[in-house]
């Protein structure tokens, strides 16, 4: 029986080896939208664990060369740029996703054209000008400032623009389903060339500090930014055919202010408690927490991923008049994300402590953080990106309302909390603002729009 039964299972084995070739090759060449969606969100991922990692050596060498608290600083300073960063483009970062396939389901390729020239250069513009004011804000009270890192705000003051800009272009090559141009710059380019001149002027003799890392990160960030320009201008000559060009500077504001608040505030939300942990304990302090939450941003990459991959196709889905296909894809996209954010989630509590004990002495003390911070982000992709949808179609007010509970609650508990309980009461406070958030804007959407965006029943509540 033996015997007879070893050939069956041979040839069952063998024939399971094409069948799953079969499906993955059917995957890869998925042309429909769900299709190209996956594929995104998994290269989307895999760019940014590939960032994590580089990443963390840049952190980890940053932190050895220039000490807990020169890092601390910098950490600091450079969470400043990235929230300042959002703020200046005024949701230009993100509207493209909403703005092309606008136009191209209207056939209006010359606002199309327009725009994917215009709205990097307004961009740009916006971003340089508030740079500018805030040099020379920090100059106008630098007496009242003098616990303020100064001369690392004001090299973090340029980086500004080009960081906008490189916002503007991903947005761009998002839309364009080109996940290496719209990810690679930012993820793998800028952090690379970031260790690598800080490296170069260790070698060379200047002093390992701050000031030291933000210089490092102005040559980085210029030249990842034009890099990624003339790439992005290479391919747009491809898809877009040539002609005449409009443009509606002021529409375009008008239409992307209201996902600048929601921007705003989410940034607000996500940086608050690095900002206001600097106010009540020491840079070495920052530091431990700034890494512990690098660690778990692991876990946060996967629904950042597929917000990247699916925003632009809840456009498409809303203003082609396909809210059965919308729906789907909603739900498709709630699995997507919170199913790996699980699992990441059980890596992160495994591996975290050796993780943080390689930034240095004393930087494990930021694993009893971990617990609490994941419970956060858990609870947002057990809901999807749902608030790409409400704000793919015109609902991005309520979210920017959302935000602003969910700020005004963190500001509160962490101003309740950090004095009291330190690093755990920021990180309480964050995952406790995470939690609200998620509420919200799951009884939101099953209001307005009638669906059920929680990962546990799927059943539509309602016709949309």
């Amino acid at each position: 029986m033996a015997d007879a039964a070893g050939p069956s299972l041979d040839t069952d084995r063998r024939s399971a080896r094409p069948a799953r070739s079969e499906r993955v090759r059917a995957w890869l060449t998925d042309g429909s939208a769900s299709g190209i969606a996956q594929r995104f969100a998994g290269l989307a991922y895999l760019f940014r664990i590939a960032n994590a990692g580089i990443a963390f050596l840049t952190q980890i060498l940053l932190a050895r060369w220039i000490g807990a608290h020169e890092f601390g600083i910098y950490a600091y300073v450079w969470t400043w740029v990235l929230l300042l960063g959002t703020l200046s483009n005024l949701g230009l970062g993100t509207s493209p996703q909403r703005f092309i396939p606008t136009y191209l389901e209207r056939g209006e390729m010359d606002m199309l054209r327009g725009f994917v020239d215009g709205g990097r250069w307004l961009a740009f513009g916006l971003s340089s000008l508030l740079a500018g004011v805030a040099a020379l804000g920090l100059l106008q009270f630098s007496d009242h400032l003098q616990s303020w890192p100064l001369v690392p705000f004001y090299l973090g003051l340029a980086c500004l623009p080009l960081v906008v800009l490189t916002e503007v272009q991903g947005g761009i090559a998002r839309t364009y389903d080109w996940p290496q141009l719209a990810m690679a710059p930012t993820f793998l380019l800028r952090p690379l060339l970031l260790i690598l001149v800080f490296a170069g002027m260790h070698v060379l003799g200047f002093e390992a500090n701050a000031v030291g890392a933000m210089i490092a990160a102005i040559i980085a960030t210029w030249i990842t930014a034009a890099w990624q320009f003339l790439a992005l201008g290479r391919r747009l000559k491809g898809a877009l055919p040539a002609g005449p060009k409009v443009y509606a500077p002021k529409a375009w504001l008008r239409a992307s202010f209201p996902q600048f608040m929601l921007e705003g505030f989410y940034l607000l939300l996500t940086y608050s408690d690095v900002i206001l942990l600097e106010r009540f304990v020491s840079p070495d302090q920052v530091a431990i927490y700034y890494a512990a939450t690098k660690l778990v941003s692991l876990v946060a990459f996967v629904y950042f991923s597929v917000a990247a991959a699916a925003a632009h196709k809840f456009t498409h889905y809303h203003v082609a008049d396909r809210p059965e296909e919308l729906h789907a894809f909603m739900r498709a996209s709630i699995r997507w994300t919170f199913l790996p954010s699980l699992a990441m989630s059980v890596a992160v509590l495994a591996l975290g402590g050796p993780l943080l004990s390689l930034f240095g002495p004393g930087f494990a003390e930021g694993t009893v953080l971990l617990p609490v911070l994941l419970l956060g982000l858990l609870a947002r992709a057990s809901i999807g990106p749902v608030e790409k949808l409400l704000a793919m179609v015109g609902h991005q007010d309520v979210c920017a309302l959302v935000y602003a509970i969910a700020f005004v609650v963190n500001i509160g508990l962490n101003l309740l909390l950090v004095p009291v309980s330190g690093l755990m009461g920021a990180a309480i406070a964050t995952s406790i603002a995470l939690v609200v958030e998620s509420i919200l804007l799951f009884l939101i959407t099953r209001r307005r729009l009638g669906l059920h965006v929680f990962y546990w029943g799927g059943r539509r509540h309602r016709a949309s």
